[in-house]
């Protein structure tokens, strides 16, 4: 059991169930402005890429938000696998269940973004987000999708779930108050990624 289970961590989905997707039969198609598309990586392709940890919070637009220890491959790692055209300005991530949105390349490109599959040393249970995930910890977590199967590199940005339903594309995390998962009490946030505790 994963310390966001333990914890109680708020569980949604937008599109419903999570899909439940076994390790051995995933595959993480990437296609778009790429060298060769589309390419596959199964479940083994991706840990075999370089091992990361990320101390830091998801932080949910819904006034929550949770710290743990974020495991997996950072995405400017997970980059050198794949040649990308230099027309490419965003990535629209889709989900099992068709869940979208779209991140600007250069926010994927900071140090502390990654494509997460385990949390404190446990694997992601499909209703946090496994076999595979997304962790954009400056942004809301609505872009921080969970249950990822698919991306595609973009020269533009696409709307995608939440953002046809007026969330906003660009989703830095604001000034304002969220309530800390981890300790059960509600907290002042500056604004980008909660740092602060």
């Amino acid at each position: 059991m994963s310390v966001l289970k333990k914890l109680g961590t708020p569980v949604f989905y937008a599109e419903g169930e999570p899909a439940k997707i076994d390790k051995e039969n995933y595959r993480l198609e990437v296609v778009g402005l790429i060298e060769n598309p589309p390419r596959f990586f199964t479940f083994g392709d991706i840990e075999k890429m370089p091992f990361s940890e990320v101390n830091t919070r998801l932080t949910s637009v819904s006034g929550w938000s949770v710290r743990a220890l974020w495991q997996g491959v950072l995405f400017k790692d997970f980059l050198k696998f794949i040649k990308i055209e230099s027309s490419a300005r965003y990535v629209k991530f889709e989900s099992f269940g068709g869940y979208t949105t779209s991140v600007p390349l250069t926010e994927l490109e900071k140090e502390r973004v990654v494509l997460c599959y385990k949390v404190n040393g446990e694997e992601l249970e499909p209703e946090y987000g496994g076999p595979l995930r997304m962790i954009v910890p400056q942004w809301w977590g609505y872009k921080s999708i969970k249950g990822l199967m698919r991306m595609e590199f973009m020269e533009e940005s696409e709307p995608g779930y939440w953002e046809n339903l007026g969330y906003p594309d660009e989703a830095p995390i604001e000034p304002g108050f969220t309530l800390d998962i981890n300790t059960g009490v509600r907290r002042r946030i500056a604004g980008g990624e909660v740092r602060n505790f």
